[in-house]
């Protein structure tokens, strides 16, 4: 049951407020629409809470995984599009689950936005990088077995990524969404895009195995 209402809640509500808030309220409401999607992005994992001092001490991984994750898109700010953000949200789903994928993927985005600057495009970046870690966390297994497979899924995220956050750029263009301008969009980003997906490939085969193997050795010392 707390599975079923925790993907009820990422999959169906979450983008239903960030949709909402595009759509039916002025640019100025997107700071309510980010701390809506940041509390309801909390929920899932909240409810996986069972034993204080094992939940305690993952929550701890969680936020320290976000923190890298936000450190490392400042780092290569001088670079665009080449951000490790993706990588971070992916390995933290593939240890502790689709839950903490998102969690970790919408709060990146909505606290390194303190540097990059909070706008209505916020929501959105904390939806796609969540779901890009809620899917990493459902194909854990695969992912974690094979780098081929790992590679093929963050140069996948990358277009996704492009995908989920152009629905932001037409809206905001037009006021609703046109399919046209939307073909128009997806096409112009495609240098961006690229690059995009190229730097997931190359920050998940180059941090993977080493994060992983330190997130492994506290996994078993702390029984999470």
């Amino acid at each position: 049951m707390k599975k079923w209402i925790s993907y009820g809640v990422l999959c169906l509500l979450v983008p239903a407020v960030v949709l909402c808030g595009a759509l039916l309220f002025p640019a100025k409401q997107y700071a309510w629409i980010s701390f809506c999607v940041a509390l309801l992005s909390c929920l899932p994992v909240f409810l996986q809470f069972e034993h204080k001092k094992v939940s305690t001490k993952r929550l701890i991984l969680i936020a320290s995984m976000t923190a890298l994750s936000v450190l490392g898109r400042i780092l290569f700010t001088p670079i665009p599009g080449f951000k490790p953000v993706t990588a971070m949200v992916v390995i933290t789903a593939l240890y502790f689950g689709s839950e903490a994928g998102f969690l970790t993927g919408s709060l990146s985005a909505v606290i390194s936005n303190f540097w990059f600057g909070q706008g209505p495009w916020t929501p959105f970046q904390m939806f796609s990088w969540g779901i890009l870690g809620m899917i990493a966390g459902l194909l854990a297994g695969p992912l974690k077995r094979s780098r081929i497979l790992l590679a093929i899924y963050g140069a996948l995220s990358g277009v996704l990524y492009s995908v989920l956050m152009d629905v932001w750029t037409v809206l905001w263009a037009d006021g609703f969404f046109n399919l046209s301008r939307y073909f128009a969009a997806l096409a112009s980003a495609l240098p961006f895009t690229a690059i995009y997906a190229v730097s997931n490939v190359i920050f998940l085969l180059l941090l993977c195995k080493p994060i992983g193997k330190i997130l492994e050795r506290v996994q078993t010392k702390y029984a999470l």
